[in-house]
């Protein structure tokens, strides 16, 4: 029966459009992630054409803006001027005041550590200490202290000044996770109201539309500033999670949040703990410029009618800070507006919501109107199809838009909309092209192809024509001779051919052994990849592996051909081996004319630039950031944050060294806890120090044959005393060739 409907005229179009509408619904049921991002995508462009309207709501920021920096000076300030801060803010009624800056280290400007920095002993230590200073000004100024949550495990322990109470079970399932933490100074921490979270994590295009309101700390919870904020402020003790336990009554997972609770006010949120941020603009009401408060630029009632009664974020929004953020309204927003806006929100109860029931509506309307449209298409005809097919998608949005707008509801078009569109386009293709057509195209095709295995496969598989690949994840490989224009210039062809031949013959069958992709041979360099056509969850490290077998191998060829005869070989051979890992689009490409199975994307372009950083640096093989996160165990040593030649972001390159045995040597141990003490001095702008550890350095550089690295720092120590950064030196360098 299914044979017979498939010989129908509309058979196999209507059967591709059902087939594509399933195909939606799976993603849909996996949350794809660039269907998602799509769909996030989506949602800015409604807070962009309808942002939240600003209300005045009592929250303000003191803003440590440019102005503040230019004439109170750079930062960090000293604490006796926060302290004095918390004192002119509480004098004028502030209900609470919320840092977004940790303080975890002392005030460098203290009496006694100056009198210390200066050689003068204790002279100075019966004068207050600037930290007790700003201690003693929280006590009665109802102060909320920022800290950050962190991955590693370090720091001392979390102890939150919040209780809460929790109704369901830990919602360990989404909410983020941390195992350590970086905190404000155990004397500021005493005196505060209450301790909060900074954290304000972006989706994966760095966008932050959701501000999180919890995280755990182990099995302690642990609120947001924004949140800490509010609870103090209203004067509660206790915030109240309600989370999922599978019991019913929502559509949540278990271990998932449901919604928060302070006082009165209740956040909806989403099973991460996380509440959506409807941004306003920028509004001027808002925001008090630190340096008018601090240097009375502002009268006494004119604090108290811009404070009073209300929560007073601190924070700051001057470039060389570096606490800005991306959201749907702006690429540079200060992240104490995020926690501004999100308290705002929650005082004002204006919440966007992405209800428990929008994933299945949205299932719902891809299964329904693209299956009618797969059914009705044919008989339809393309331009009725179009119209239909138009007229739904138009209906999506705008159902989409009139949620938003009138609800705060945030309901996905992103899933029905793609659905109709890609049965429109199948089922019009299909139509049009059939089998006389497609058979036509391929015996075209034939003739263009010159190797008869490939018109095998081809014949086998009409799908093989088809131009493009598959995105994947793979590890990138660049091998380059170092000196071969030389040697090519100083010897004959042929022997330069030969010398090619011995050379790339061993290398390619490392590479073949370790599971590689040889794409090509560009001259004397090796370009090969990992994960493709076939999986290979272990790429990662096959990559590395074959990089370090292939720098053995070469000692073991420069050790032998040299006294072969017959044969020719240019003395002692040196190879850059550039590794680097990320998603590459991979599969047949080229030109009608011609096919080749390679890839192309960004990771290999970084492979190549690291390859040639191989020889600025003195270092054999070099590997990217992401490569090395999944290296674990491998030594691996960290050799710069790089900015390299075509790409803005700064990239952290690694030395890779050799393989388990060699990273628990002590030797190695002993290299890496330096090198680390040595970047860290380097880029903590200490020249002095950075060259004294290069001195105690050279001979562990030398005993692991990268004594090129520390020349490379002294020579570049030695320009920057003669040119210094400026005092928003980052520590990154600019590469200014390939």
């Amino acid at each position: 029966m299914l044979g017979r409907w498939l010989r129908r005229k509309d058979g196999w179009p209507v059967l591709a459009g059902l087939l594509a509408v399933a195909a939606v619904a799976l993603l849909q049921l996996a949350s794809f992630p660039l269907l998602e991002r799509v769909g996030l995508q989506v949602f800015d462009a409604y807070q962009r054409a309808a942002p939240r309207a600003y209300a005045d709501a009592p929250v303000r920021v003191v803003d440590i803006d440019e102005e503040s920096i230019a004439r109170l000076g750079q930062w960090p300030w000293p604490r006796t001027d926060l302290a004095r801060l918390n004192r002119v803010l509480a004098a004028a009624g502030a209900r609470a005041i919320a840092y977004d800056i940790v303080f975890s280290e002392a005030d460098r400007t203290s009496p006694a550590r100056i009198g210390q920095r200066l050689g003068l002993g204790d002279r100075f230590a019966g004068l207050p200490d600037n930290d007790r200073v700003f201690a003693d000004s929280m006590a009665g100024a109802r102060v909320v202290n920022g800290l950050f949550l962190i991955r590693e495990r370090r720091g001392r322990a979390v102890e939150p000044k919040a209780g809460f109470a929790l109704l369901g079970s830990l919602p360990d399932r989404s909410v983020a996770q941390y195992a350590g933490s970086i905190q404000p100074l155990p004397v500021l921490d005493a005196q505060a109201a209450g301790a909060g979270s900074l954290s304000l994590p972006g989706d994966a295009d760095g966008i932050v539309r959701r501000a999180p309101l919890v995280a755990l700390y182990g099995e302690q919870l642990v609120p947001s500033l924004a949140l800490e904020a509010l609870r103090v402020w209203l004067g509660e003790e206790t915030i109240v999670v309600r989370a999922s336990d599978g019991s019913g009554g929502t559509a949540s997972a278990p271990g998932s949040v449901v919604s928060v609770r302070v006082g009165e006010v209740e956040i909806p949120t989403n099973d991460a703990g996380e509440m959506w941020v409807h941004y306003s603009p920028p509004a001027a009401e808002r925001v008090i410029p630190a340096w008018k408060l601090l240097a009375g630029a502002m009268s006494a009632d004119e604090v108290a009618d811009a404070v009073k009664g209300r929560i007073v974020f601190v924070g700051a929004s001057a470039t060389g800070l570096r606490d800005l953020v991306a959201t749907p309204l702006s690429e540079r927003e200060p992240g104490v507006m995020v926690h501004a806006q999100a308290a705002e929100q929650m005082i004002l109860r204006q919440f966007l919501v992405r209800p428990d029931w929008a994933p299945g509506l949205e299932f719902f309307l891809v299964v329904i109107l693209a299956g009618a449209l797969a059914l009705m298409l044919p008989r339809l005809g393309a331009t009725a199809g179009a119209v239909l097919g138009g007229l739904g998608i138009a209906g999506v949005g705008a159902a989409s838009w009139l949620a938003f707008d009138s609800r705060g509801y945030l309901l996905d078009p992103t899933y029905p909309a793609l659905a109709i569109a890609l049965v429109f386009v199948i089922e019009t293709v299909l139509s049009f092209y059939r089998e006389e057509r497609r058979r036509a195209y391929i015996h075209k095709a034939f003739d263009r192809y010159l190797s008869p295995e490939l018109v095998r496969q081809i014949a086998a598989d009409p799908g093989r024509l088809e131009l493009g690949g598959e995105e994947r994840e793979m590890t990138v490989l660049m091998c380059d001779i170092r000196g071969f224009s030389r040697i090519s210039e100083q010897h004959a062809p042929q022997q330069v051919i030969g010398f090619l031949i011995d050379f790339l013959t061993p290398m390619s069958d490392i590479l073949l052994e370790r599971k590689a992709t040889l794409d090509k041979y560009i001259g004397d360099a090796i370009l090969a990849f990992w994960n493709a056509p076939l999986d290979n969850p272990d790429h990662f490290r096959d990559g590395a592996r074959a990089a370090l077998a292939m720098l053995a191998r070469l000692d073991q060829l420069n050790r032998e051909m040299p006294a072969r005869t017959g044969g020719f070989w240019p003395g002692e051979v040196k190879i850059g081996i550039g590794l680097n890992s990320g998603l590459c689009c991979v599969g047949n490409m080229g030109s009608r004319q011609r096919l080749s199975y390679s890839l192309i994307g960004d990771t290999v372009n970084m492979a190549s630039r690291l390859e040639g950083l191989t020889k600025q640096y003195g270092v054999p093989v070099i590997v990217g950031s992401a490569l090395a996160a999944h290296l674990g165990g491998f030594a691996l040593l960290e050799l710069d944050r790089v900015r390299v030649v075509g790409r803005d972001a700064p990239e952290t390159i690694f030395a890779l060294i050799g393989e388990e045995d060699l990273a628990q040597s002590a030797g190695f141990a002993a290299l890496a806890a330096a090198h680390g003490q040595f970047l860290a001095a380097y880029r903590a702008g200490d020249w002095a120090g950075a060259e004294r550890l290069l001195g105690e350095l050279a001979p562990r550089y030398a005993e692991f044959a990268i004594g090129g690295l520390g020349e490379l720092y002294r020579d570049r120590i030695a320009s920057l005393r003669d040119d210094p950064p400026g005092p928003g030196w980052d520590g990154v360098y600019q590469a200014t060739r390939k």
